[in-house]
């Protein structure tokens, strides 16, 4: 399971490419993307969003509201059940900060991680 910035180019070691953001990425053409799921059920819920890019809330508290959020849907289970099978999966974000996004919380998911 791996987390890669969107606007990085796309590479065979990428395997199955998932962007989990529910807006699609400026200036980014599906054919540039080379996606093969976009996951947008397992985002951020917008007002989550605006709280932590735009109104300054803080990262473990943004990381503690997302997985709320993922473990009151189905949304996660969709996704590991879409990812079932794939050798490599790379979560892709457009977030400029590649430490605190949405796909780092979601891999820790996805791989077992408890925080």
């Amino acid at each position: 399971m791996r987390v890669k910035h969107v606007y990085d180019e796309a590479t065979d070691a990428d395997g199955f490419r998932v962007l989990v953001d529910r807006l699609w990425p400026r200036g980014l053409s599906k054919e540039r993307a080379a996606l093969d799921l976009w996951a947008k059920d397992v985002a951020p819920s917008p007002q989550l969003r605006r709280a932590f890019h735009h109104e300054g809330l803080a990262w473990p508290e943004f990381e503690s509201r997302y997985r709320a959020e993922l473990a009151a849907g189905d949304g996660l289970d969709r996704l590991r059940g879409e990812v079932a099978g794939h050798p490599v999966v790379t979560l892709l974000y457009a977030s400029h900060d590649a430490e605190h996004n949405g796909a780092v919380v979601l891999r820790d998911l996805l791989r077992g991680s408890a925080r």
